[in-house]
């Protein structure tokens, strides 16, 4: 069974390869999809197989995966180019005949409000569209995208956002992607949601207590308007269209976009999932 991951040069795609590789898929069985051939110089020295093609690329991509049996798909990480980049994969897994595709898309996605969430949405209905048989890996948050609590805890002692009393089931980058390893190379998953949430779930203030413990001195949360945390993610140099995007998402954090009582996650890999402070640290 051969296996295709893209993203593959990108944190989530190296942690889906190394839980394919630990799940005993031979390096030789597994292609890494990449844009710089260059950046993969060390998958390719791993002895896995470069699938060089750009997302925008359909001719390219259908080439990349061709042979290919199963395919984990990774979100694009270009918000507002992502159902043009998915079209051309899901159009270009039909082409080469992949029977199985799993897609990493977001938690809650059937509720949420989080800008994100649109794409996502699309993208799961291009794959019900598309004749090939796929699985949806409903994605929590990552932990490691609150690691500016350890910037500002250390610098200040505070932690900022504007999510009010919130909590968010998070997890860490290698638990979303064992569990992909795990879905894309078990039998009959087919038509199979999984909503991905971490546990415990933390409020904001839990998330400070998490990089406290990894700093060593006390974080408080600092609660804000969206404004205000748009003007303190500006303050510190994000643009005002990301830092307006960020500060967004925490709105729709405070509505309980980020938090699911679901243990299909820790079903799926088979043990607790990892803690804010571990993956922090």
């Amino acid at each position: 069974m051969r296996i295709a991951v893209t993203g593959a040069t990108g944190n989530l795609g190296h942690f889906v390869i190394d839980s394919l590789i630990n799940r005993g898929v031979a390096a030789a069985d597994i292609v890494a999809i990449v844009r710089n051939e260059a950046k993969a110089a060390d998958l390719a020295e791993r002895g896995i197989n470069l699938g060089v093609a750009a997302y925008e690329d359909e001719v390219a991509l259908t080439a990349a995966l061709q042979g290919v049996d199963r395919l984990v798909l990774i979100s694009g990480s270009e918000v507002g180019k992502r159902v043009e980049q998915h079209t051309n994969l899901i159009n270009a897994a039909k082409a080469a005949d992949v029977k199985l595709i799993a897609y990493t898309s977001l938690l809650n996605i059937e509720s949420s409000d989080l800008s994100l969430a649109e794409e996502h949405r699309v993208t799961e209905q291009l794959l019900a569209d598309s004749g090939v048989e796929y699985a949806l890996l409903r994605n929590g948050w990552y932990w490691e995208n609150y690691a500016s609590a350890i910037d500002t805890g250390k610098a200040m002692g505070q932690f900022f956002g504007a999510a009010g009393d919130a909590k968010v089931s998070g997890a860490a980058r290698k638990d979303y992607a064992e569990a992909a390893a795990v879905v894309i190379t078990s039998e009959n998953q087919a038509g199979k949601v999984y909503e991905l949430a971490g546990a415990p779930a933390l409020t904001y203030q839990g998330i400070a207590d998490a990089a406290a413990e990894v700093i060593g001195s006390p974080v408080t949360y600092v609660n804000q308007t969206v404004a205000e945390y748009q003007a303190v993610l500006e303050g510190a140099g994000l643009p005002t269209g990301l830092a307006g995007m960020i500060a967004d998402w925490d709105s729709s954090i405070e509505k309980g976009a980020l938090y699911s009582e679901s243990t299909d996650l820790q079903d799926l890999i088979g043990r607790p999932s990892t803690s804010a402070a571990e993956a922090l640290a």
